[in-house]
């Protein structure tokens, strides 16, 4: 069984430099301004939809009561907002393999 890697960002613009012919320091660039994009258009409660990988959204959870491990204690967890990510079906297909 092959061994399972986590794929840093280094890792990421060294194969991006790789694969686009570019410079370390160009895929870095352009990688960190799609990462910036992406962050300012979620920050603007709009949607990412890049097709064949996935959207990348801002959801809403409801706010709820919860409780307090330690004392039991019955808290009020407020509404919050939160990132996240919906990939499209071609990603799916090429991970379920």
């Amino acid at each position: 069984m092959a061994t399972k890697k986590t794929v840093t960002k280094a890792d990421l613009v060294d194969q991006v430099a790789a694969a686009a012919g570019l410079k370390k320091k160009d895929a870095k660039a352009a990688i960190d301004a799609f990462l910036a994009k992406v962050e300012e258009a979620l920050a603007a409660g709009n949607k990412v939809q890049l097709t064949g990988f996935g959207t990348f959204e801002v959801r809403k959870r409801k706010a709820r009561t919860g409780v307090k491990p330690g004392t039991k204690e019955k808290i009020k967890i407020p509404a919050t907002q939160y990132p996240a990510f919906k990939p499209g079906k071609a990603l799916k297909d090429k991970v379920k393999k």
